[in-house]
């Protein structure tokens, strides 16, 4: 028999009437749960509270927060947008090594802003969300965690981003391996692979930057390549003590560095989607790069893209091409026909004895909220609403799921510039809509119709986006829809989101008497 869960008594006890039931009943709730401790939840967290809304929770799952940064540290982990431009506009952060931040740093800035926000005692870790589910009559979301415990809230927040659930490849007999085996944003800093053979699947995002660092220490490495990224070079720098300092004393050079690499990194997009010839200088720098790293032909022949740039993400490294020119290093490009219990069969029947596999092969993407159990109105799930297509207004809300918002949800990803720039813009508008419901008592629900519509525009644009051209990507889902990237410039979501348009929502009254919270 299921154990009821218990209530927490998180927030002050109050009578809820229901203008469409009769009677009432004393429930125990809190304003809003923000789902996760990464640049989104962090970040929110702070809007809320410098609006003045301090009745909420950061529940996260692990015992530290900084989300993907905190689970990516495999060797070489950094990040491919500049570091200016990749943190908060409202907390600039003058100590930077680099232009690129390396993961450590990145993981730092995070931990100091919630200390700096004073969001600490807000911050609930190990809590892992195993299930939401609203109540229609109270107009609260119940939220149960892993230990059975129930907290009531008004807001639903999702912070968790995209890029949190690791992607394991459905190879046969990957179990069976006996050596040591783990997925990149899972690293065992305690395996040693020195003078190891080393086989590593998958040669995306992560794997460009951690195969350099295996090159070093293994005495082979195989890499399992299905499809070979563009790969240009990576304007990475040192800050060095006298910039730092620069940055601290005038802080408007950092701003305006910022606003340059936002305006650069911006143009770009008119190469993914209005102007594609722009595309045509990428690729040709991009193979000037390729020959000047790789003297080997057949590996260059390898290492050439079959589909338009751009078409998959286009990477950064300085390192990568010229580690895979070592003779130690070997690119295999037959496909993987099973894992051994000493190692991998490629597709033309090889055998490749290894001691080590390391899986690069990436997240989750297009599965959003995988990893919670939400349920909305009329006991529909998510996943069940979505049927394998996500979909939200504006990449925040859906349909069926009242006070429910997300952050870095479907199509806000970007190919150009940086996502902390969209979390932005999301927190504004998710900050104005609760700040709307808080003062009319209101539960809000965004109307199908207009869903339906912005959700076919966001569509019809990405028709003509180099993302939906000639590759299969982790953008797409097996039905060729897009339900992962923004299709436009971000300052043009900026201005959607700026403003939270109440003519898209219905409204439902509920009247919260007996200590309402008026934070």
């Amino acid at each position: 028999m299921r154990r009821h869960p218990k209530v927490i008594a998180s927030g002050q006890h109050i009578l809820i009437h229901n203008k469409n039931k009769v009677g009432a009943k004393f429930m125990s709730f809190i304003d809003a749960i923000i789902v996760g401790s990464g640049f989104g939840g962090i970040g929110m967290g702070h809007i809320l509270k410098s609006n003045g809304l301090t009745s909420f929770e950061i529940w996260e799952k692990e015992s530290d927060i900084g989300g993907c940064w905190r689970d990516n540290h495999y060797p070489g982990a950094s990040c491919d947008v500049p570091s200016h431009l990749y943190s908060y506009s409202f907390a600039p952060y003058h100590p930077w090594s680099r232009k690129f931040a390396p993961q450590t740093e990145i993981h730092q800035y995070i931990r100091h802003c919630a200390e700096q926000f004073n969001l600490i005692n807000h911050i609930h870790l190990n809590r892992k969300v195993v299930h939401a589910q609203y109540d229609d009559n109270a107009g609260l979301w119940a939220v149960t965690d892993q230990n059975n415990d129930t907290v009531y809230c008004r807001f639903l927040i999702s912070a968790t981003g995209q890029l949190n659930e690791p992607l394991i490849p459905n190879i046969p007999g990957l179990s069976d391996f006996k050596g040591t085996l783990f997925h990149s944003a899972r690293w065992q800093h305690n395996a040693d692979l020195n003078n190891q053979s080393v086989g590593v699947i998958g040669t995306g995002a992560s794997a460009i930057q951690f195969v350099p660092e295996l090159a070093k220490k293994a005495s082979s490495l195989t890499l399992f390549q299905r499809t070979p990224p563009y790969i240009i070079p990576k304007p990475d720098h040192l800050y060095g003590q006298f910039k730092q300092k620069l940055f601290q004393r005038l802080p408007v050079l950092q701003s305006l560095d910022r606003l340059a690499t936002y305006l650069l990194y911006e143009s770009r997009f008119l190469a993914f989607r209005d102007a594609k010839f722009l595309m045509i200088p990428y690729r040709w720098y991009w193979k000037r790069f390729l020959n000047s790293q790789v003297k080997d032909p057949v590996k260059r022949a390898q290492l050439t893209p079959k589909y338009n740039m751009g078409c998959k993400r286009i990477l950064i490294s300085n390192d990568f091409y010229k580690s895979v020119d070592q003779e130690h290093v070997q690119l295999n490009t037959q496909g993987i026909e099973r894992v051994t219990e000493g190692g991998i069969i490629d597709g033309q029947g090889q055998h490749h004895s290894l001691d080590t596999i390391v899986l690069g092969t990436g997240f989750k993407a297009t599965d959003f909220l995988c990893t919670l159990s939400i349920t909305g109105k009329n006991n529909q799930t998510l996943n069940q609403y979505w049927k394998g297509n996500p979909k939200a207004y504006k990449g925040i809300c859906v349909n069926g799921f009242p006070n429910l918002f997300m952050l870095y949800g479907p199509n806000t990803n970007l190919g150009h510039n940086s996502i902390i720039y969209m979390l932005e813009s999301q927190f504004q508008y998710i900050v104005s809509a609760i700040q709307f419901c808080k003062k009319h008592s209101a539960t809000i629900n965004v109307k199908e119709e207009n869903q339906t519509y912005y959700n076919d525009n966001i569509q019809q644009q990405l028709t003509s986006a180099v993302w939906q051209t000639n590759c299969h990507s982790w953008y797409k889902t097996e039905n060729g829809s897009n339900p992962v990237n923004w299709s436009d410039f971000t300052f043009k979501y900026r201005r959607m989101t700026r403003h939270f348009d109440l003519s898209a929502f219905d409204t439902r009254v509920h009247t919260y008497s007996m200590g309402n919270s008026t934070s």
